[in-house]
């Protein structure tokens, strides 16, 4: 930390540092981090109680200090790199909060924040959304977010959950879940858990979720669940079209270059197989199978096929000089 700092300065990164550590900081570990004394550390902390913010601490080699519960802090502040990369965050995840007089709820969130921060760092925060372009993606969703809080905090506290979803094509049915998780994955927000009426875990795009009501009965979270994982792994299952690709690489060769969502790899003589399914054959041979270096086989479904096929010719007819 810059020596030149002043006491009013150290004392705001005193309380930056008790604010994120709830279970409290040594006075050597202050110390350490304010590039001060033992002795300084104490005299900051005696500054914050001045204010009347309480922080408390405890005595003996395993002592330090904490934050007591209740506390009226001041406003959050930023640096100037910190502001810059939430805006930066809010532009990837969500284009049109560039837009200043957007109806849009994350629009004005981001805009009110922008209006709390200090002059000298609002002032670029201001520029940076006002003069950066975000372009859409077309593959976004944005599900509503109190829904979505409701099924964070019934995954939470392990509670079961009674939803409503809208298919894509339109029909309604009601379900009775266990929430293990939501993930974000590629601007979308899906539900991953456990259908007792399929009996089967199941992945549903909260977007289409219509409404949701928390039960009163519990549920246990499955041992050494990776969310991530299991939800890529999910997204290749239970499709209306098989795929099936046969490699001549050796799977260790072809593995890196296959997503969850396209199917299980497996073993087969010298080389490899990859098994699935897919509800679009025309996007799974012109977005996944295309973009593979290894040569390939299709051999299944009879609907892949036709896609690669179709794919193939079009390859084909692009190269074909016709003179």
């Amino acid at each position: 930390m810059p020596t030149e700092l002043s006491p009013t300065a150290r004392a705001l990164r005193t309380l930056e540092i008790l604010q994120s550590r709830s279970a409290g900081v040594t006075a050597d570990e202050l110390a350490a981090a304010l590039g001060v004394t033992e002795r300084a550390a104490r005299r900051y902390v005696g500054i914050l109680r001045e204010t009347g913010i309480p922080v408390h601490s405890t005595r003996g080699p395993y002592g330090g200090y904490r934050l007591g519960r209740g506390a009226r802090l001041p406003p959050v502040l930023f640096t100037q790199s910190e502001a810059l990369g939430l805006v930066m965050a809010v532009l990837d995840g969500q284009p049109a909060a560039a837009d200043l007089q957007a109806d849009d709820i994350v629009a004005t969130a981001l805009g009110k924040v922008i209006r709390a921060l200090p002059e000298s760092v609002g002032r670029q925060a201001a520029a940076l959304r006002e003069h950066a372009s975000a372009a859409p993606d077309r593959d976004t969703a944005r599900p509503d977010p109190t829904l979505t809080s409701t099924l964070v905090a019934a995954s939470a506290v392990r509670r079961r959950v009674l939803l409503k979803y809208r298919s894509e094509s339109g029909s309604e049915w009601e379900a009775e879940v266990d929430p293990w998780a939501v993930v974000v994955r590629y601007g979308r927000w899906y539900l991953l858990c456990h259908s007792h009426h399929a009996d089967a875990i199941r992945t549903y795009r909260i977007d289409r979720i219509r409404a949701v009501r928390e039960s009163a009965r519990g549920f246990e979270m499955p041992d050494g669940l990776d969310p991530v994982a299991v939800l890529e792994e999910n997204l290749g299952q239970g499709w209306a079209f098989a795929a099936r690709v046969v490699f001549e690489a050796p799977m260790d060769q072809v593995q890196p270059w296959i997503r969850p969502p396209m199917g299980r790899l497996e073993p087969s003589g010298e080389g490899c197989v990859l098994v699935g399914s897919t509800r679009n054959p025309t996007m799974y041979a012109q977005e996944w199978l295309a973009q593979l270096p290894h040569a390939f086989r299709v051999e299944g479904g009879p609907e892949l096929r036709a896609a690669t096929s179709a794919l193939a010719a079009r390859f084909t007819a692009a190269v074909t000089d016709e003179r």
